[in-house]
């Protein structure tokens, strides 16, 4: 939806994830955006490690890092609700940046947020960049915000 004066407003924002410190750095920004716009959030996070991208082809448990991570999301989930805010979680499983956007389509995000590294190219080429295969591949605006350097 548009505003007049050309302002979007976003009704659901999907909130990418890593379970790591540079987290906070887009939470903070999402929070007053999601207050701003009266948005909903969805809060993903992709498990991508040996047992995640298996879990279904071999009818696998889910590892202790799956259920640390989904306990993550869900602390995240409570605190963001307790401040008021209307907030879903979900643990999704495979490649990041694939899950992110399918995510997003099914779930009817019309809007991506997350923090990036700030890898410059040969970063990129050894680590991937799950930011920016997002921004390259999603259908709806993505925020990409730098998380702050160690």
């Amino acid at each position: 939806m548009v505003l007049p004066g050309g302002l979007t407003v976003y009704h659901k924002i999907l909130v990418a994830l890593e379970n790591s410190r540079t987290d906070e750095a887009i939470l903070a920004h999402i929070e007053t955006l999601a207050r701003l716009m009266d948005s909903r959030l969805l809060l993903v996070h992709v498990a991508d490690g040996w047992v995640a991208r298996h879990l279904d082809r071999l009818n696998l448990a889910e590892s202790a890092e799956m259920r640390e991570d989904r306990a993550y999301l869900e602390s995240v989930r409570a605190r963001l609700a307790a401040a008021g805010l209307e907030v879903e979680a979900e643990l999704a499983h495979g490649e990041p940046a694939d899950e992110i956007v399918r995510l997003a389509d099914e779930r009817g995000a019309d809007l991506i947020a997350m923090s990036t590294h700030g890898h410059r190219f040969l970063a990129d080429l050894i680590y991937g960049s799950t930011a920016n295969k997002v921004r390259h591949v999603a259908d709806v605006p993505v925020l990409l915000l730098r998380a702050p350097r160690d």
